[in-house]
């Protein structure tokens, strides 16, 4: 599989152009099909627009949608959209209300079969956390509750370890450290306008621009250690 998880930014303003052109550039089409998925956001019909500006436009795909929240019921409809996409993006939102909805649906076995056949699966934020093993997730901000904690929700296990998208924008290297010290295993997180290019068996470094980097944290006899890496730097595969 080939999977690219961005750690944020803006796509509307074109912070991520050049992480959003390296994922159609890996389709080797000229005009492919791009299907964006923002069950995230709650189908939200801007980020859709937004879509299809930056991958239609600006990248020249051919883009659709996967709306699912009224359309539950037709199975159908989600395995063709699917079927027939030569790039998977998935947006940003509400990690945990999304995978809770995909594995009800059956979208997340509709993802690997894209997956194994060729497309290139993608995302921002939600859309990044979805391809791991498990996510450091803001889930519960969504909830109206000021005083929410950050969860780790499990993905679709396709990429390993725990990733954290937002870390330098949000601020979340202490409570993403936390986390891995809690729970242990390898942890993988982007700063905005960074990204995670999963190419088979290797895990490359993207971004747009000079600042913005990955960083792995592990759990070593207690501590929790950080090793920071920049744009085409490859990072060993680890669980």
């Amino acid at each position: 599989m080939q999977i690219v998880a961005i750690g944020g930014g803006e796509i509307k303003d074109k912070e991520t152009l050049c992480l959003d052109r390296h994922i159609v550039d890996l389709t080797g089409k000229s005009s492919p099909k791009a299907l964006f998925i923002p069950t995230a956001s709650s189908d939200a019909e801007g980020y859709c627009e937004t879509f299809d500006r930056i991958y239609g436009h600006v990248l020249g795909c051919r883009t659709d949608h996967l709306l699912l929240l009224n359309r539950a019921d037709d199975v159908t409809y989600a395995d063709d959209k699917i079927f027939e996409a030569d790039i998977v993006y998935v947006g940003g939102g509400n990690t945990l209300k999304m995978m809770k909805l995909w594995r009800k649906l059956g979208i997340d076995r509709m993802l690997e079969k894209a997956g194994k056949r060729g497309a290139i699966l993608s995302g921002l934020s939600a859309g990044a956390i979805c391809w791991h093993m498990y996510g450091h997730s803001d889930s519960r901000s969504f909830s109206g509750n000021s005083d929410w904690p950050f969860v780790r929700v499990k993905g679709l296990g396709f990429c390993p370890g725990m990733f954290c998208p937002h870390l330098d924008a949000e601020q979340r290297q202490e409570p993403f450290s936390q986390m891995i010290a809690r729970f242990g295993g390898t942890g993988i997180a982007c700063d905005n306008n960074a990204a995670i290019w999963y190419n088979n068996s290797k895990m490359i470094v993207k971004s747009s621009n000079q600042t913005a980097s990955v960083y792995i944290y592990k759990r070593q006899k207690g501590v929790v250690q950080i090793e920071k890496y920049s744009n085409d730097d490859e990072i060993g595969i680890t669980g």
